[in-house]
């Protein structure tokens, strides 16, 4: 799987922008405020119709544009295909995959997929548990279209719910569609978590044996999922979930009336990352949470490929700067299959050490 070419058409700094890659290596260097990130963030919006960093789609448009046009032409699924998407400020997002329109962004899931690979996921283990819950569900809508509708279906409940909460006291009729929110929000809550669970058993298998190849065999790290209480065995299919949502939100109900917010759901979920039987959030020293954070996207990347037999585009962007050169070392190694995109600033070295094809962006121009 590799994006062969990409052009851009006021998305963010970016008009009539168009660029050729290698099916292997390609490091993107420039000053900052130049693109760089903006590239990668296009890429990775081809995957699922998310933004890694936008909070909604206009941000995603040129000041001085209307709309932002992404084409990539793509080898996927051992065939050339083409992916195309039109974000415009007023009318509703478009997205094509070979010329036929696409119903939902959910319609993107497994045509290109992506793990993304950022500053910011340095902190994954320290960070709250909406970051590792982003996580699960960044690689699970790539891979599980019926999960990436099960999410949104969730999230859009989930709002409805918490408008009830908040506005009952104005409007008490509110309270009768209380219950049949919470039915629906159970369903889909159960549909997250089978395979929010199933990812996580994964997600430590495969975690644990890069960390300790890592930290050359003298720490184990472990990951364990987190939901719901009164779900005794999150291995079980949905149906058999579903009572024991219920039961959680009937013991919760007066909390949240009196609280006004939502406190039963999938959206509580985590992953208890530990290393040694000890919280690495609470316990590990920066080395050891840079160390873990590392292991656990190597993991995702290969629990990709486990799936489907071919690895997906690996995005670094601006994060082999921030590690040190033992850590650098360890993920350029772990790099050799796949097409992997990297983002630096004007550091040769980093250039060089990767051996792939550069690509110097200036002001959203091709250099």
């Amino acid at each position: 799987m590799f994006v062969n070419k990409i052009i851009l058409d006021g998305f963010r700094n970016y008009s009539e922008f168009s660029v050729d890659f290698s099916d292997k290596v390609n490091v993107i260097i420039g000053n900052n405020a130049q693109g760089k990130t903006n590239l990668i963030e296009a890429i990775y919006y081809l995957t699922s119709g998310r933004s890694f960093r936008a909070k909604n789609d206009r941000e995603l448009i040129g000041f001085d544009k209307d709309s932002a046009y992404i084409r990539a032409n793509i080898f996927s699924g051992e065939r050339e295909q083409k992916l195309e998407t039109r974000i415009d400020r007023v009318k509703r997002r478009l997205f094509t995959a070979n010329d036929v329109k696409l119903r939902t962004a959910a319609e993107l899931s497994g045509k290109l997929r992506a793990v993304l690979f950022c500053p910011d996921d340095l902190n994954l283990i320290r960070e709250g548990a909406a970051v590792r819950r982003r996580l699960m569900d960044a690689c699970l809508c790539q891979l599980r279209p019926r999960y990436a509708q099960s999410l949104t279906e969730f999230n859009k409940l989930l709002d409805h719910k918490t408008r009830i909460l908040r506005d009952y006291h104005q409007k008490p009729s509110l309270l009768y569609a209380l219950d049949d929110f919470d039915h629906h929000l159970a369903l889909m809550s159960a549909e997250l978590i089978h395979y929010r669970a199933a990812y996580a058993a994964l997600l430590s298998e495969r975690a644990s044996r890069i960390h300790r190849e890592f930290s050359g065999g003298a720490e184990t790290l472990t990951i364990k999922y987190c939901t719901v209480k009164t779900i005794t065995d999150t291995g079980r299919p949905p149906s058999e979930l579903l009572p024991q949502i219920l039961e959680h939100q009937r013991e919760h109900r007066r909390a949240e009336l009196e609280t006004g917010s939502c406190l039963t759901g999938a959206h509580k979920d985590d992953l208890d990352i530990e290393i040694d039987g000890r919280a690495a959030r609470s316990f590990a020293s920066q080395g050891q949470a840079r160390t873990a954070a590392l292991s656990v996207k190597l993991a995702e990347r290969q629990i990709h490929y486990d799936d489907r037999g071919e690895y997906p585009l690996l995005l670094l962007d601006d994060v082999l700067s921030e590690l040190d050169d033992r850590r650098q070392n360890f993920v350029l190694n772990h790099i050799n299959d796949g097409q992997v995109f990297i983002t630096c600033c004007e550091d040769a070295r980093i250039a060089s050490r990767t051996g792939g094809k550069v690509h110097r962006i200036d002001g959203g121009k091709l250099q």
